[in-house]
């Protein structure tokens, strides 16, 4: 009974650790869920810190055509805008730390705490496995020793009613006999209940035994284990926080390195010679102002120096009834002029016409200049078709050089405008009627085409009754000069009479390509050809498949690998 009572003890007392080991397993994994999630909050502020330095980043960014975007030739705007760009990059790192935050720590915490659940499960399912089998182990036990007592008492009993009806004399023999065999039944069945108790006993102590020396501790080993991977783990986790935030402090650096640097760039000097230039009229100081007697029948005058401002632009004029009106000095007069002004931006003084007015032409020659390329594109792709008519009708290209020569036309009329209005602000033309017009750089390094292209416009407009001409004319004849001084393209389009080109690299086929028309060769995705004569602007580029077959491909269609020695190699795609 002591042993029994002991064993029960044992299991109670095993129970109870049980129920403590969950219990603080469970607590470990509140704690790491806990530390997941105050990683994920911090991840989200940085996301959301990095969101709003951006905003402000961009919110003081300087807008484009707007006086801020002017502003930025003088030192500080500009250093303000590299210390904006250097705290966008600042941001980014902000980013950088969310994510490193997400990927190395909640990611692989939110996966580690999927596996850990899994395990402390499947380690408490094997420990109430294993007391549920010593406990059922228990029972059988306890409920054979009960029937070996019961069999055992059933065999006493059966004894002693065999010995009373063994001395009753009144009994019969048959009796006895009876009485007998049925005391020997009780006895064997009693035997056989000790015989399945010793068994039962035998089996549960080695049960017990393994249960107590050899499965309950390995199932404690493997969550001392499991424990202690899990605290290994946060701290790990704890670690990686650190050094995620120590990875970005070196661009952190560079980043606060480059608004020091942006803010020592910065020269107050050189803002102010900026000024000074920007604002500088180009007036010269106002004359002294002569001394006006006053006698008899005299009227004051109020006089003002013929180089003063004011006489200039005619800002002091009599009043209505003989009044006189207080004309300013000409550093403190206001311009009125709050639109953009005339297009002769005569309302500017000296200095600031002739800068708005050499930016003007600047601008002008960039348009002409984009015109000539794009005319000259399409010249070459005429004298292309007209080589090689089954690549395109060269009659289709004769509007758009019209358009074009037409556009050529009005911005040179523009251009000898804007230089007039220059040279007069500059003092270099005493009038308009007796001094040529000033050509620009650009038209002094055009070629002998150009150049006839203006004479045959200046012809026709002296050639006017009325000193005008008509745009059409002037743009048809340029046109026609233009194409019949057009250079021929032998040296680029062979007959094929000529011998064999040689390969200056190969190239790959990137989509397939039916050549129907004369001069062009069908290739197909993937196939690899050689080059024998890249691509000269008219988007095509000569190919050989072998001796016999050659022919041209769009080189948009193929990506090209010229050799390291051809001049002027680069690939196309």
């Amino acid at each position: 009974m002591e042993s029994g009572r002991a064993t029960l003890l044992k299991e109670q007392q095993l129970k109870d650790q049980f129920d403590n080991l969950e219990k603080h397993t469970q607590s470990g994994i509140e704690f790491v869920e806990r530390y997941s999630k105050f990683v994920k909050e911090r991840s989200d502020i940085e996301i959301s810190y990095a969101k709003q330095i951006r905003n402000l980043s961009k919110k003081y960014q300087p807008k484009k055509n707007s006086r801020e975007e002017e502003e930025n030739k003088y030192t500080s705007c500009r250093a303000f805008l590299s210390t904006l760009n250097e705290l966008n990059d600042y941001a980014g790192q902000h980013e950088v730390i969310a994510e490193n935050l997400t990927s190395q720590i909640i990611t692989e915490l939110s996966r580690y705490l999927t596996e850990l659940k899994a395990e402390r499960k499947s380690h408490f399912h094997d420990g109430r496995k294993a007391q549920q089998q010593i406990e059922s182990l228990w029972k059988q036990l306890e409920s054979s020793k009960r029937r070996f007592e019961r069999d055992c008492k059933e065999a006493d009993r059966a004894q002693q009613y065999f010995e009373r009806m063994d001395a009753d004399i009144n009994v019969t023999k048959a009796d006895v006999e009876k009485a007998r065999q049925q005391a020997q039944m009780r006895h064997q069945i009693a035997a056989d209940s000790k015989t399945e108790y010793s068994n039962y006993l035998t089996k549960f102590n080695q049960e017990q035994n393994e249960h107590y020396y050899t499965l309950i501790p390995n199932i404690f080993q493997k969550l001392q284990e499991m424990e202690e991977r899990r605290i290994e783990r946060v701290g790990v986790s704890m670690k990686t926080y650190a050094e995620v935030d120590r990875e970005v402090l070196p661009i952190v650096g560079k980043c606060l390195d480059g608004m020091t640097k942006a803010a020592e760039s910065i020269e107050p000097k050189t803002d102010s010679k900026q000024v000074v230039e920007s604002y500088k009229s180009g007036f010269e100081p106002p004359g002294d102002v002569e001394f006006e007697d006053y006698g008899p029948g005299q009227t004051m005058k109020r006089t003002v120096s013929e180089t003063s401002l004011s006489n200039s632009r005619g800002e002091a004029k009599e009043r209505p009834g003989g009044g006189k009106s207080k004309g300013k000095l000409w550093p403190f007069i206001k311009n009125k002029n709050k639109g953009s002004g005339p297009e002769d931006f005569s309302h500017l003084p000296p200095e600031q016409r002739r800068k708005k007015l050499q930016a003007k032409i600047d601008d002008i020659n960039k348009d002409i200049q984009k015109e000539m390329d794009q005319k000259d594109a399409l010249t070459k792709m005429k004298g292309v078709y007209e080589k090689n008519p089954q690549m395109g009708d060269p009659a289709s290209v004769d509007p758009r050089l019209v358009e074009m020569a037409m556009n050529i036309e009005k911005l040179q009329s523009e251009v000898h405008k804007f230089e007039g209005w220059l040279a007069e602000v500059e003092g270099r033309l005493p009038s308009r009627s007796d001094t040529p017009r000033r050509q620009s750089g650009l038209y002094e390094s055009q070629n002998s085409n150009s150049t006839m292209v203006d004479n045959n416009c200046a012809q026709d407009r002296e050639s006017s009754p009325d000193g005008s001409y008509t745009e059409e004319q002037s743009s048809e004849t340029q046109v026609k000069v233009a194409i019949a001084n057009t250079p021929e393209f032998d040296d680029e389009f062979d007959d094929g009479d000529e011998e064999t080109l040689p390969t200056i690299g190969t190239c790959k086929a990137v989509y397939s390509f039916e050549g129907h028309n004369e001069g062009t060769i069908s290739v197909t995705e993937g196939e690899l050809l050689f080059v024998i004569e890249q691509d000269k602007g008219d988007g095509w580029t000569r190919v050989r498949r072998n001796e016999e077959e050659e022919g041209y491909v769009p080189t948009s269609y193929v990506e090209v690998f010229l050799e390291t020695n051809t001049k002027g190699a680069m690939t196309y795609i």
